[in-house]
């Protein structure tokens, strides 16, 4: 059985816990799905979570608007992570996907919540470019207004959904300002005349992603997300509440590297005696348990603050992110090396884990930039 100590850390109310336990009887039974066809397997997970009720609390109830409980979310993450890499994957993008429209969104923006709340429908981030991912003020798409309407017209890249999303939340140049100050946001259906998957990509944990290509799209200026010229505040914002997430499936991962790699060496014989015996399979089961720990402080303290009212977690979300996922790189390497062949061999447990972990150091801000960020927090710049 995974360690479950952590639920009774003073982060969370039972309201989590409940959660917790509910969704782990829930995993339990539902997973893991056969990945062979990621898009449909993406779209019955989508589907299940949604009639399941897990995927409320990845936005806000249009009926009756609540702030984000990040704390839920991170929970739903590690779990869903620890049994199946692509359930977490489909949980985590209708939060993504939909996060400008929770924290920005009108009323008619609003109505494609109920939708993806239920899994009725999915959403994707359409935010990096081929030639600005960390970089963000430097993305080359555009909307020019045009009457009533927006005219879209670029590319975006490394986006997750990609090909299978309902509903794009897409960021583009509307020129108010240089650089950051001159980006806005739109809510793009994906049936919009003119938006059309460029290239599928392939990576080493299969996932839904894609190059799209924007070819004079328009949308209505009803599309737009807050005020012109706020496109690179929204992400931001969008981001300060997601990130901690990004920890949370990487500590998921983590957790259950730590657990198979507990089993193996308990069960293991080398030498006519258990493979824990030795002192220095003991010390990396020490570090494993150390980093799974020192992650879970991180991300639920930063998962707490944005909870507790705080208007951004921008530094702590920034270390949650960056420990938690450089840690789990490290635990499963340590994971693979206990299970010797068996940890490369594919198809088994720590070597998904070791293909799924590697995105998380690169996507929503790679490990370098958070460096950056917390740099530049704690100066005070």
């Amino acid at each position: 059985m995974p360690d479950r100590s952590f639920l009774s850390w003073p982060f969370f109310e039972d309201r989590h816990r409940d959660h917790a336990e509910r969704l782990e009887a829930w995993c339990a039974a539902n997973l893991p799905v056969d990945h062979s066809d990621v898009d449909s397997a993406c779209r019955k997970l989508v589907a299940a979570l949604g009639d399941a009720g897990f995927l409320k609390p990845t936005a806000i109830d249009p009926a009756d608007p609540q702030p984000l409980d990040v704390r839920t979310l991170c929970i739903t993450r590690e779990t869903l992570a620890r049994h199946d890499g692509l359930a977490d994957f489909a949980f985590a993008m209708q939060g993504l996907g939909t996060g400008a429209i929770s924290l920005f969104g009108t009323p008619e923006q609003r109505q494609w919540l109920d939708k993806t709340r239920s899994g009725r429908a999915l959403s994707a981030f359409a935010l990096s470019e081929p030639r600005s991912g960390s970089d963000v003020a430097n993305m080359e798409m555009t909307a020019t207004r045009d009457g009533d309407d927006y005219v879209l017209s670029g590319e975006k890249t490394w986006i997750s959904n990609g090909g299978i999303a309902d509903v794009y939340c897409v960021f583009a140049r509307t020129g108010e300002a240089p650089g950051a100050k001159g980006i806005s946001a739109f809510v793009v259906s994906a049936d919009t005349p003119g938006l059309r998957v460029a290239e599928r990509i392939d990576v080493v944990a299969p996932h839904p992603l894609a190059r799209l290509a924007f070819d004079d799209v328009h949308v209505p200026a009803s599309a737009l997300i807050g005020k012109p010229g706020e496109g690179f505040r929204i992400a931001m914002s969008v981001l300060d509440v997601f990130r901690s997430t990004v920890g949370a499936a990487a500590l998921g991962f983590a957790r259950r590297a730590l657990d198979e790699s507990v089993a193996r060496v308990r069960d293991r014989q080398l030498f006519g005696a258990p493979l824990f015996d030795l002192q220095m399979v003991q010390g990396h089961i020490a570090d494993m348990a150390l980093d799974v720990d020192a992650s879970a402080l991180l991300v639920y303290r930063a998962a707490w603050t944005k909870d507790s009212g705080a208007p951004r977690v921008t530094r702590e979300a920034a270390m949650a992110k960056l420990y938690a996922t450089d840690q789990a790189q490290q635990v499963i390497d340590k994971a693979v090396q206990l299970h010797g062949g068996d940890g490369v061999r594919r198809g088994h447990i720590v070597e998904s884990l070791y293909r799924e972990i590697r995105a998380l150091r690169i996507y929503e801000g790679a490990s370098d930039v958070q460096k950056v960020i917390i740099a530049r927090q704690t100066m005070g710049a």
